[in-house]
């Protein structure tokens, strides 16, 4: 890839890629963890609305006090040392800035950093899949427009997803599925906060007390596998099932059994997540659920025999053959798309049309007044949808399903409607996202 060998040349000629991180949680302090020991990288700023937290988490993961000592952000490009600081504005307009990092989960902030940062002519890694989601195919064509990077994140399954993708279509084979594994059983669409503890304490030796459980919950109540899959899609060209994601139980042997159109899937060319466990709750033995893969096809007998001889995981049949990777490390690998977007002019994974979308699905049965809590809450879930669907229904995109009253009586299973909440349509996070719809309201519009 060169990406080391770039990086150098970079710190020998004393002019290190300068990036900037805006939220110095989970995913951020795994960035932090290596981006300290990364030759050609200088972490010019981290903004994080809690100072003192970012400074004690940079500190866990092996910053030393001087390191994260510069008194502003000018200093912190004088001496080589880092600025943490609450100003996230003040961090994307700095002159000395390259590559902006959002990863503060929060779509609508998302969006207004995103943007900020294409105004101020740096690139964007966008962890925030959740601001992807809901305007990322508009906001990657801004980007490009002012001559800058929108890049989905590296470490993040997504992105890994599209290059599985890439790699299979640059050797010349049809993709029929593109996913991840994660842990699913239909009963947990409607877990919530409250109940996920129960879950989570089943198979992860974790305090209940340490973590968010919101955050948690939105992985296993589905909502995380279709923002993940829904961002693959509009990265990639897949598309969704009819009916979204159905979870089928795989281990990682068993992929190309599993993932194609004679097996589990409704469609060749789109995406499927698949569960660590069996519908009965009992585990699968050598699953993937922290894994991700692509399913290919053999479309000439010496292809196929060819998946046999270099066991590349083939079906029965002999027709479609699986690649995995067995594990994601999330923000450790950050520094790719950090470097891919500075010394490349490159996206690791980036949308370029609206193909799929994540619509709020109700958790249980709702009473018009009630105010919707978003995300991994005990409201609603996200579900993935085609977005021609969505279009057409006029589906309420998840990412924006937070504190905001319902209109009327919801069932549970029923998805909503833009009608179906009091929406603020001077919210720019909704104009940004009224403006995508707009232009990528073609199926499949890549342009």
């Amino acid at each position: 890839m060169n990406l080391a060998r770039l990086l150098a040349a970079r710190a020998e000629a004393n002019n290190p890629v300068r990036a900037g991180i805006i939220g110095a949680g989970k995913f951020g302090s795994m960035f932090l963890a290596q981006a300290r020991l990364t030759t050609g990288l200088h972490i010019l700023g981290i903004a994080d609305l809690d100072v003192a937290r970012a400074a004690e988490n940079c500190q866990h993961v092996g910053w030393s006090h001087e390191q994260i000592s510069a008194a502003s952000l000018d200093a912190a490009m004088q001496s080589g040392a880092t600025h943490i600081g609450d100003d996230a504005m003040a961090l994307i307009s700095h002159p000395g800035l390259e590559v902006l990092i959002d990863a503060t989960g929060d779509p609508r902030i998302g969006i207004r950093h995103c943007l900020a940062a294409i105004a101020n002519g740096k690139h964007i890694i966008m962890v925030n899949v959740e601001a992807d989601v809901v305007a990322g195919p508009l906001l990657a064509r801004k980007a490009e427009q002012a001559g800058v990077v929108y890049s989905l994140a590296w470490g993040d399954q997504p992105a890994l997803i599209a290059e599985h993708v890439d790699w299979a279509r640059a050797c010349g084979f049809k993709v029929i599925c593109a996913g991840k594994g994660t842990r699913y059983h239909p009963d947990y669409h409607q877990l919530t906060p409250d109940t996920v503890s129960d879950v989570l304490t089943q198979y992860l030796e974790i305090d209940p007390g340490s973590i968010n459980l919101k955050m948690f919950n939105s992985f296993l109540d589905g909502t995380k596998s279709g923002i993940e899959m829904t961002a693959v899609c509009n990265a990639t060209g897949l598309t969704p099932q009819a009916d979204g994601l159905s979870f089928p139980a795989a281990t990682r042997f068993e992929l190309a059994d599993v993932c194609n159109p004679g097996a589990s899937l409704s469609r060749e060319g789109t995406t499927e997540v698949v569960s660590s466990l069996y519908r009965d709750g009992t585990d699968v033995p050598n699953h993937l659920a922290m894994g991700t893969f692509v399913v290919i096809e053999g479309e000439t007998d010496y292809a196929r025999q060819c998946f046999r001889e270099y066991n590349m995981l083939p079906d029965a049949s002999g027709q479609y053959a699986a690649l995995y990777r067995p594990t994601h490390m999330i923000g450790l690998e950050l520094g790719i798309s950090v470097a891919s977007a500075a010394l490349r002019n490159e996206a690791t994974g980036a949308p370029n049309g609206f193909r799929s979308d994540v619509v709020a699905t109700a958790k249980r049965n709702l009473k018009k007044g009630e105010m919707l809590d978003g995300e991994g809450g005990f409201m609603v879930w996200g579900k993935q949808v085609p977005a021609d669907k969505s279009l057409a229904m006029g589906g309420l995109p998840l990412g924006l399903a937070g504190g905001v009253p319902l209109t009327r009586d919801i069932t549970e299973g029923e998805l909503l409607t833009w009608t179906d909440a009091v929406i603020d349509e001077n919210d720019p996070a909704v104009i940004i996202r009224r403006e995508m719809e707009a232009a990528f309201g073609r199926v499949n519009a890549a342009e």
